[in-house]
């Protein structure tokens, strides 16, 4: 049965009313799973039947397999014989606009940067004279990969957003070692003007300039359309929402396709308010339709869904509802990799495939966990970029590069194992000073005389970097017998590899994410204690893609995605809400923090399992904000439940939806007049949990500690709550750990 007590047409009457829509401009708002495909498709034969002219009729996809698979759909529904509109993307009509300015006088010819590394040559001879004056080792760094990938992002941003690239490097919090971005974006522009060339960026960027500032020019594009339907309004930028404002002219009628809840593209120049505020202020009053019934999964998940994303301002007032015939969708949480494996094993032994699983996790970073828990289970996975790989990783590469020479002393004499050493965290001295330093070491066993060639120019910052570095490796055959995690500990602590990784970042986030994964191997090494060996095999382990294993992507990759099971990983704050020190919380940030976890759960159709890490990790606020036991407990009562009376956190939000999914079927009209809701308190801590720990309270900057696995060390911050906070604590052993405060095993000492 269908949501509206079934049509003919096979759709809903909210389908049916984003079709036969008559006048003005329209907002459509989607979630997930709601369709959209179809009913745009209806939507264009609905105008085509009553006479529009296809030639005055443009579909925007967002991407080129949207587009593909849009036109492939539209043509088969379509009558035979009957003139299709045209379908694209908003970078090929700005290839077409590019290619009409040019002809008519108002561009320049450019020709097209298409490979990979035209492109890269580009970045980097921009960089190097934006860094003429700057010494050896700076413009090394500079050049970096990725570093240099995300100076070729900022100036894509640049012109995405339409801004200066002051401005922009202001508003994203790029770090003081990338202030040279500003002059290099000038210098590209400089080098693509004298070389007649333009990149991708520049498909919109240079015909949305051009027609801003030639009226005359702006006139022969305006007034042919008469309607333009826009898919993933909600994920276009500033050029693209510029360029569309032309296009449409005062006559087209335009029709916005999206959900604000799942702009998750910031970072590329999509803004939340685009369906929402910024509508307004380019087109105007529009009608307003909601596609409310997802068709992807069942109702304990759509309340899920609906729980998670309240607390966002910036979002429709609309509700998620489930479809009737929908998938039953089971929600569960877990602590640790024993639920997920838990989980698979299930999975397997109902007759499901592996490939019909999937894992997320907020960073690439995380991932890195759930490849060597899926290793060590050996369970068959695959990556959706497969350089992301943990033995591919070159920070991965070089720990377990220190771990084996602890138990290799021979490979000291081994110059490219060295140079593996020396490389990764950064040492801030050009390659090829490294590759000398590293032969002479390797020869001579000894830290070269203070006047040796070999360390002629080299700063004295960077010479004493480099010789703790070499007394590091020749430490590390000492402490064969140590266990990998805390090995790795006294490395990072060692280099000051912390610090290093985010000096050497492009952004804070990426230097986040770098320093998380150093906590991932650590934690991952504190499981396999007992056996190194394992430990640095599993590192090392060249595994391919297996085309029926688990697929592991991160939530941006997984947009417009789904699978029967959906497991996400890494549910702990600072992870997943993530945040740090350096990067706080904003409440901006929650919110696209928020946007991302709602697209990740909504990937689910039939089970659904949210992973905490435990142990020293706090549990994430969204697994709290889903409210996984209210969602279940009303879709079993959904689902011919005896309870009459349930007490939820959210009374009215679930009881309009229980009024919603009756009217929509018979079968459940019942519903809003048996289920009696109560409003449930939040659960007060536990007197364990609530009771101030003997001897460790109040915390104090300066206390000294001892951890029971970790040993002594020093308190360096405490934050949060005095009664229960979070402290920072550098081990002696250890390096510096963060913990809280109340389940950590520690004891003051006097």
């Amino acid at each position: 049965m269908l949501p509206d007590r079934a049509s003919a047409d096979g759709l809903t009457a909210e389908q049916r009313a984003v079709v036969g829509h008559r006048q003005g401009h329209a907002r459509v708002a989607a979630v997930a799973g709601a369709g959209k495909t179809t009913t745009l498709v209806k939507r264009v034969l609905h105008l085509l039947a009553n006479g529009e002219n296809p030639r005055r009729i443009l579909v925007l996809m967002f991407n080129r397999a949207a587009r593909d698979d849009f036109r492939a759909k539209l043509t088969r529904e379509a009558p035979p014989n009957v003139a299709l509109p045209e379908v694209r993307t908003f970078h090929s009509i700005g290839h077409r606009l590019t290619q009409s300015l040019t002809r008519w006088g108002y561009l320049p010819p450019r020709q097209l940067l298409q490979a990979d590394w035209q492109r890269e040559r580009l970045l980097r001879q921009a960089v190097m004279q934006s860094l003429e004056s700057a010494d050896g080792e700076t413009r090394e760094a500079a050049l970096d990969a990725d570093r240099l990938e995300a100076f070729g992002q900022f100036c894509d941003l640049v012109k995405a957003e339409v801004a200066t690239p002051a401005e922009l490097f202001e508003k994203l919090g790029y770090t003081a070692s990338e202030r040279h971005f500003i002059d290099a974006f000038e210098v590209v522009e400089s080098l693509l003007e004298s070389a007649g060339q333009m990149t991708y960026a520049d498909l919109l960027h240079r015909p949305l300039r051009c027609l801003e500032s030639h009226a005359d020019a702006r006139r022969r594009v305006e007034g042919f359309l008469g309607h333009v339907i826009v898919d993933e309004y909600q994920d276009i930028n500033e050029a693209q929402l510029r360029l569309l404002k032309i296009l449409a002219g005062r006559q087209a009628q335009v029709m916005a396709v999206g959900d604000a809840n799942q702009c998750i593209y910031e970072w590329r120049g999509a803004r939340p308010d685009a369906m929402l505020a910024r509508f307004d202020g380019l087109f105007g009053n529009a009608s307003e339709y909601p596609l409310s019934y997802t068709f992807r999964h069942g109702h304990a998940l759509a309340l899920a869904a609906n729980h998670a994303i309240r607390h966002n301002r910036q979002r429709w007032d609309q509700l998620c509802l489930a479809a009737p015939g929908n998938p039953l969708t089971e929600l569960q949480t877990g602590v640790g990799a024993s639920a997920l494996l838990e989980t698979l094993q299930r999975w397997h032994a109902n007759g499901r495939h592996s490939d019909e699983a999937c894992v997320l996790v907020r960073s690439w970073s995380l991932s890195v966990s759930v490849q060597l828990q899926l290793l060590r289970a050996g369970v068959p996975f695959r990556l959706a970029q497969e350089e992301r790989f943990v033995f591919r990783l070159p920070l991965v590469q070089a720990l377990a590069g220190y771990l084996q020479l602890a138990r290799e002393p021979q490979r000291l004499h081994d110059p490219a194992h060295l140079a593996l050493l020396f490389s990764q965290p950064t040492t801030f001295v050009a390659q090829e000073r490294v590759r000398r330093l590293v032969d002479e070491l390797a020869r001579t066993q000894h830290w070269p005389a203070r006047d040796a060639s070999v360390l002629a120019g080299l700063k004295p910052g960077q010479r004493r970097h480099l010789k703790r570095r070499w007394q590091l490796l020749c430490e590390l055959p000492k402490l064969a017998s140590w266990p990998p995690a805390k090995l790795l500990e006294h490395v990072v602590d060692a280099i000051d590899a912390e610090k290093i990784l985010r000096r050497s970042a492009a952004r804070r986030e990426k230097g986040d994410d770098d320093v998380r994964l150093l906590d991932v191997l650590i934690e991952q090494a504190g499981e396999l204690a007992s056996d190194p060996e394992a430990f640095i095999e599993l590192l090392r382990n060249p595994v391919e893609n297996r085309p029926d294993g688990v697929l592991i992507s991160t939530v941006h990759g997984a947009k417009g995605l789904e699978w029967p099971l959906v497991a996400v990983w890494g549910l702990n704050e600072e992870d997943f809400p993530h945040f740090s020190r350096d990067n706080p919380l904003s409440p901006e940030r929650l919110e696209e923090e928020r946007r991302l976890y709602y697209v990740a759960i909504t990937r689910a159709r039939e089970r659904l399992l949210l992973v905490q890490d435990g142990g020293d990790h706090r549990p994430s606020r969204f697994l709290d904000e889903t409210a996984v036991e209210d969602c279940s407990r009303i879709d079993r009562a959904i689902r011919g439940g005896r309870e009459t009376g349930v007490a939820v956190r959210e009374p009215e939000m679930i009881g309009t939806y229980l009024e919603r999914i009756g009217q929509a079927c018979a079968d459940l009209e019942h519903l809003g007049r048996s289920l009696t809701l109560h409003a449930r308190q939040p659960e007060a801590p536990s007197p364990a949990a609530a009771a101030e720990p003997v001897g460790v309270a109040p915390w104090r900057v300066g206390d000294r500690v001892r951890h029971a696995s970790f040993g002594d060390g020093e308190v360096l911050v405490v934050e949060g709550n005095a009664a229960n906070p979070v402290i920072d604590v550098r081990f002696v052993s250890a390096g510096r750990r963060r913990l809280i405060a109340s389940r950590a095993p520690l004891t003051k000492l006097s």
